[in-house]
């Protein structure tokens, strides 16, 4: 792991850009934004994810190259990179538990979704921009079936379910309004 700020992150994304998209166009669509709790501990880094935020806001990416193939949303990875949050270790349906989502890393989370989506030229919305609930819901192993994926569904014990993706992508195109 490699811990990085958003000016470098930015540089990655701009060097994945080609083949992110050449990947994404072999599968007729374009490239997508995962964004998941790792449902681990604090400061316990995921290969599985290009970019792990930890809970004092800190950023890291697993890779030099965004467009490397990871195991992170069934069926989605290639033409995708995938962002987690490290926390929800014990979470569920109900409670989050002792190490939900800070607001350091949910900020984080705008941050780097507003900087990937202005390098790879995406619009910060549910169709390029999704929770691996969101997803999951999509393929029938999501919240509104299995709930066997329900990552971000809601972001702090007692929010509405469901809104957890609506709030980083607002946030995010708040951030994306202020970047250069």
């Amino acid at each position: 792991m490699k811990k990085v700020i958003l000016a470098e992150l930015k540089e990655l994304a701009l060097a994945a850009k080609s083949n992110l998209w050449k990947n994404a166009k072999a599968l007729d669509r374009d490239v997508k934004l995962y964004l998941h709790w790792s449902a681990g501990h604090y400061n316990q880094f995921w290969d599985d994810y290009h970019i792990n935020i930890d809970s004092d806001g800190s950023v890291y990416v697993s890779t030099t190259d965004l467009a490397e193939l990871k195991a992170h949303t069934w069926h989605r990875n290639s033409g995708a990179i995938g962002i987690a949050l490290l926390c929800c270790a014990g979470a569920n349906t109900n409670d989050l538990g002792k190490e939900s989502p800070t607001g350091l890393q949910i900020e984080a989370m705008a941050q780097v979704i507003a900087v990937l989506c202005k390098a790879l030229d995406l619009i910060i919305d549910s169709e390029w921009v999704m929770t691996h609930a969101e997803a999951a819901d999509q393929d029938d192993y999501g919240p509104k079936t299995t709930c066997e994926r329900w990552d971000l569904w809601f972001l702090k014990t007692g929010d509405k379910p469901g809104t957890g993706g609506n709030i980083l992508r607002g946030k995010a195109n708040f951030y994306s309004e202020r970047l250069p």
